[in-house]
C-alpha cells in the first residue's frame, strides 16, 4: 500500500501522521518511500489544517473521511467497508478498499480533475445543538 501511495501521489510529499511504535516499524521497512514524510500525531487543529490544505487524503478513518467532506477535501478510504455513508452517498469520499490495485486508477482520477464534487450533507450544518435543545424544550414542555 505503501509504494502504490508513492507511486501515485506522482512525487508530491505525502504527510503520514502515524503512532510512534508504527513508525518505529515503518521506518525497518527496505526501500521505504521518500516521499512519504512520517510525523508524530498532530493535535486537532493542526490535523485539520492538513487536511484542509491538502490535495486529497488517504485514510482508513472514518472519522477522517467526514472531516474531508466538510472541507471539500477529496479523500480515498482504504477500507472495504464503512459504518459511516454519508461521505460516500454525498460527499467528497469514496471507498477504494485495501488491495494497493485500486488506488493508482483513483488517483489518476483525482489528478485529471475527475474526482466528485460532494456537498455537506444536509444535517451538517453546524446546529445539532439548537435542534437538540428545541427537541428537549418540546419534550419538556409536554
Amino acid at each position: 500500500m505503501l509504494e502504490a501511495i508513492a507511486a501515485g501521489t506522482r512525487g508530491l510529499p505525502v504527510i503520514f501522521p502515524v503512532h510512534p511504535r508504527t513508525a518505529k516499524t515503518l521506518q525497518t521497512l527496505p526501500g521505504f518511500p521518500p516521499s512519504l514524510r512520517l510525523v508524530d500525531p498532530q493535535p486537532y487543529l493542526e490535523f485539520n489544517w492538513l487536511v484542509k490544505h491538502a490535495k486529497a487524503v488517504i485514510t482508513d478513518s472514518g472519522g477522517i473521511t467526514e472531516e474531508a467532506t466538510v472541507m471539500g477535501v477529496p479523500c480515498l478510504t482504504v477500507r472495504d467497508s464503512t459504518e459511516r455513508p454519508e461521505p460516500l452517498l454525498s460527499g467528497t469520499n469514496e471507498l477504494i478498499g485495501t488491495d494497493p490495485t485500486q488506488l493508482l486508477p483513483a488517483l489518476d482520477r483525482l489528478f485529471a480533475g475527475q474526482w466528485k464534487k460532494g456537498r455537506i450533507p444536509q444535517m451538517w450544518d453546524g446546529k445539532s445543538g439548537e435542534r437538540i435543545v428545541a427537541t428537549l424544550e418540546r419534550l419538556l414542555a409536554t
